[in-house]
């Protein structure tokens, strides 16, 4: 632990990919970022919690839990009690994610359902579940399950759906799931009593463009798309009413040539827009000016194939995943980044959650 961190610190969990999910990462880790600074540090009073395949991490909007997808064949959701020192406590064996690689999760504001997008496999179509969060965080097994059906024009990753992402919009009147199979985002209705999502929209992108996440403006009327296939970044009309979306305008998400380059995570915050780019390297930041998308400079990450990206306290923390570190640059008014921060090795790291 950072002795000079023992009030003020900003604790971060991250998830890694384990053997077993074809990585070397512990699980999840405890670690402490001082928001003055950026200076990231590993927590050596709490032991890593042996996690499989934990490719994404959401908090509990009320109770000290976390939730982690288990990205495996098997494809299950975990959940575990953090205390007062930061110690982390499984909560309960894992349960069924409801289908395939669960790659994506989030906890619905009134904490009583967890939603998990399942991006599937060769064989099987991206799915997303719903399940019950008791009263003490435990996960109940799956209350409902939709199966995403389309395909799209890429070859090796567009013969099904591939389930990608699974958020709320602002106003938590919808449930939005990317799909990076099928070029779409699905549109829901939950019902909080009974945990069933009913389809009210399906809105189609661009053919090939393969949506990954999702990022939300201030304000909720507009919402960004990292588009893996077509490595673009696209800016989206949204309708809170009907939820849905219609496109404005795409920029690419690199200027780097003679790379193949998946954008990876995506982030908001006032009028910018902060993208990670697995290929070329690099975070791209970009200023939204009316209703266009305009590059405001692209940044070294700081290690190879960045994949998750989280905004906290005014720093950017890059999950580079090949390189195996986390690196932490600090945002400037004007949305570009400074020089990233000595990286803190971190085997397979692809997320990090700040609390």
């Amino acid at each position: 632990m950072l002795p000079s961190l023992s009030s003020g610190a900003i604790r971060v969990l991250t998830g890694s990919h384990t053997p077993d999910s074809g990585g070397d990462g512990p699980g999840v880790s405890a670690l402490l970022l001082d928001p003055t600074t950026g200076h990231l540090a590993y927590d050596d009073e709490v032991k890593p919690l042996p996690v499989s395949g934990a490719s994404f991490l959401a908090a509990h909007p009320s109770l000290d839990v976390v939730y982690s997808t288990n990205e495996t064949e098997a494809g299950t959701v975990s959940a575990f009690a953090l205390d007062g020192e930061g110690t982390m406590t499984p909560l309960g064996d894992p349960v069924s994610g409801g289908g395939a690689n669960p790659c994506h999760l989030t906890v619905h504001p009134g904490g009583e359902w967890l939603l998990t997008a399942n991006y599937g496999s060769d064989t099987a179509p991206g799915t997303v579940a719903v399940h019950r969060i008791d009263a003490d965080g435990r996960l109940l097994e799956p209350a409902d399950l939709v199966v995403h059906q389309g395909a799209g024009p890429v070859t090796g990753r567009q013969e099904g759906s591939h389930a990608h992402q699974v958020l709320l919009d602002p106003a938590g009147r919808f449930v939005l799931a990317t799909d990076l199979g099928a070029d779409a985002v699905f549109t829901y209705r939950l019902d909080t009593r009974t945990g069933h999502l009913e389809r009210v929209a399906v809105n189609r992108l661009r053919a090939g463009s393969g949506p990954r996440h999702l990022a939300f403006a201030p304000g909720g009327d507009v919402v960004f798309s990292a588009d893996e296939l077509s490595s673009t970044v696209t800016c989206h009309r949204y309708d809170a009413t009907r939820g849905t979306l219609t496109a404005l305008s795409s920029v690419p998400a690199t200027t780097v040539t003679g790379v193949t380059n998946q954008p990876g995570g995506i982030v908001a915050g006032g009028r910018h827009v902060w993208v990670t780019n697995r290929g070329a390297d690099t975070v791209a930041a970009f200023h939204l000016a009316g209703t266009t998308l305009e590059p405001a400079g692209e940044f070294p990450a700081g290690g190879t194939w960045p994949r998750g990206l989280t905004l906290a306290a005014g720093h950017l923390l890059v999950a580079n995943q090949h390189s195996g570190d986390l690196t932490v640059l600090r945002v400037s008014d004007d949305g570009t980044l400074h020089p990233p921060h000595p990286a803190l090795s971190a085997p397979s790291v692809v997320c990090a959650l700040a609390l």
